[in-house]
């Protein structure tokens, strides 16, 4: 009796270990456990701030008229550089409807420059100009020139006879044709805003020996305003010096 029951019991105990190694062998194996990565967070582009620096301005062209035909507003006129003709008169010369002493005739763009000119002193600095002088022609030149007068040109050589140049005064007369006019109200707005219309204080002060004339703060030349902004900016005073000719003094 004892002999069966230990013989069942082995029995008993080996069907355990079999049935678990059969369990063991048919278990659905499990997918190993993995720690997720530490994400890395995506930066963000940051836009590269770039300046783009404006092309710089085309050079002044010097070479954009000429300054040897005399219907160019460019021309340069001096005791070196006459007139070619001589006797040339202008082919658009028309009344200026501004204050004058003598009936004032310049070329049609000197003349809408200058009635411009003279509105704006007006109505910018409560200030009135007049014309003394502008277009003579080279009859009249011929007998109003005095030899070895500094001050007169030679016939053929004056600026007044390309139609683009007018002695400027004040209306009331003060200091016309006179260096004194230099300081009056209206000699100062004149120095510092001709260039606006197009046009350049011809004998300053201080070149006499470039343009071959003294000081003459009434006289003004008509040159555009392109070329008379330009001649402004660079501190170009004389037309001699800005495109590099010879002086021309007087003799």
């Amino acid at each position: 009796m004892r002999a069966f029951r230990s013989s069942r019991r082995r029995a008993t105990v080996i069907g355990l270990v079999a049935l678990s190694l059969t369990l063991t062998s048919c278990a659905i194996p499990r997918p190993a456990l993995t720690t997720p990565a530490a994400e890395v967070p995506t930066e963000i582009p940051v836009p590269v701030q770039t300046t783009t620096e404006p092309p710089p301005p085309p050079a002044f062209d010097k070479a954009a008229r000429s300054i040897d035909d005399p219907n160019s507003i460019w021309v340069v006129v001096d005791r070196l550089r006459p007139l070619n003709p001589q006797d040339y008169v202008p082919p658009d010369l028309v009344d200026v409807p501004v204050a004058h002493t003598w009936d004032p005739i310049l070329r049609q763009e000197a003349s809408d420059a200058i009635v411009a000119m003279f509105t704006a002193a007006q109505t910018e600095a409560g200030l009135y100009l007049a014309s003394n002088s502008a277009y003579r022609s080279y009859s009249t030149q011929v007998d109003l020139y005095s030899p070895g007068d500094p001050t007169t040109a030679p016939p053929g050589t004056s600026e007044h006879q390309t139609g683009l140049a007018m002695d400027i005064g004040a209306e009331s007369g003060a200091c016309s044709l006179n260096e004194c006019f230099a300081d009056t109200p209206e000699g100062q707005w004149l120095a510092a805003n001709a260039y606006r219309f197009g046009f350049l204080l011809r004998f300053p002060a201080d070149k006499a020996d470039v343009t071959g004339y003294p000081f003459e703060p009434w006289h003004y030349r008509y040159i555009g305003v392109d070329l008379a902004t330009e001649m402004h900016n660079t501190g170009s005073t004389t037309l001699e010096e800005f495109f590099g000719l010879p002086p021309a003094p007087a003799p």
